[in-house]
């Protein structure tokens, strides 16, 4: 069967691209953020799975106010990179898992979440950062992606935004999916977005580092606990994008020992402010 082997938390701080994509890496102020990723990057090689369950919000490059999905699935065999503005991102096109993500929904569908189901979606910053960071530059034309990608969409956007406990219900529906597809699969689920950050009116800037690290140490230890905090403390402590921390929620809930497996092992734990007015956090748990 197919299995989840680890799950991986980043932010997806869209100036992390573009620092990448102009050869700003090196930089002093981006030096610090990119090495906090070299142990990631050195991991996944060594432990590349067949598969990434990729959790992440959409910034109105396949959505927008006039449809506004709570939980999207997308279910192509490939995905363009969203121009947001600028031009697409020079990095590869994504290549689906129509199987497994057909699989996935028609489980989760029959486990009472409702999802909805993409055939078309480019896919923006939200998805495209993480892969870099873990994947390093590859180039648009002469590089592929190493992993097959199902992109998970979610609505933390325009409120009302799915609840903590749903979507750490929904990571646990998820999991027992991926464990029924019969293919023998190694796949890996990435919760993305975050952490503290506020983009606009009176606190834009507001950067709560105590709870962001305590935000990780529950995740770590305490998630079914995490999973019932309101969205006003998100919004109150970690400002109004901190909700995107919901996504990590789902993650986790797809690990072993929600199940009543074993408790994950602690890869990597990783925490720095600031990129680009935004906290940046990383953490790679693996099911033993």
């Amino acid at each position: 069967m197919a299995r989840i082997t680890a799950s991986v938390y980043t932010s997806h701080v869209p100036a992390i691209g573009a620092a990448l994509d102009l050869g700003k890496a090196q930089e002093p102020y981006w030096l610090p953020v990119f090495q906090g990723y070299e142990f990631g990057k050195q991991w996944i090689a060594e432990r590349r799975p067949d598969v990434v369950f990729l959790v992440y919000n959409d910034h109105a490059s396949a959505f927008s106010l006039e449809l506004i999905p709570t939980f999207a699935i997308g279910t192509a065999a490939d995905y363009e990179i969203a121009d947001e503005g600028f031009g697409p991102r020079p990095v590869p096109r994504v290549q689906g898992h129509p199987e497994l993500a057909w699989h996935v929904a028609q489980s989760v569908i029959q486990d009472d979440f409702d999802l909805t189901i993409v055939n078309r979606m480019p896919v923006d910053h939200g998805l495209t950062v993480p892969l870099s960071l873990m994947f390093g530059e590859r180039h648009p034309m002469r590089d592929a992606w190493p992993v097959k990608v199902i992109p998970f969409a979610v609505n933390v956007v325009q409120y009302p935004a799915p609840s903590g406990r749903r979507c750490f219900q929904l990571g646990q529906a998820i999991r027992r999916a991926v464990e029924s597809f019969d293919a023998d699969l190694d796949v890996q689920i990435w919760g993305t977005g975050g952490m503290s950050h506020q983009l606009q009116g009176p606190r834009a800037g507001l950067i709560n580092r105590e709870w962001d690290n305590r935000f990780l140490d529950q995740l770590i230890h305490e998630p079914a606990a995490l999973a019932q905090l309101p969205h006003i403390d998100y919004v109150r402590e970690a400002g109004s994008e901190g909700i995107e921390l919901v996504m990590w929620l789902i993650a986790r809930g797809a690990m072993a020992d929600v199940a009543g497996g074993p408790v994950p092992h602690v890869a990597q734990r990783f925490y720095h402010v600031p990129a680009s007015n935004t906290a940046v956090g990383h953490l790679i748990l693996e099911n033993p």
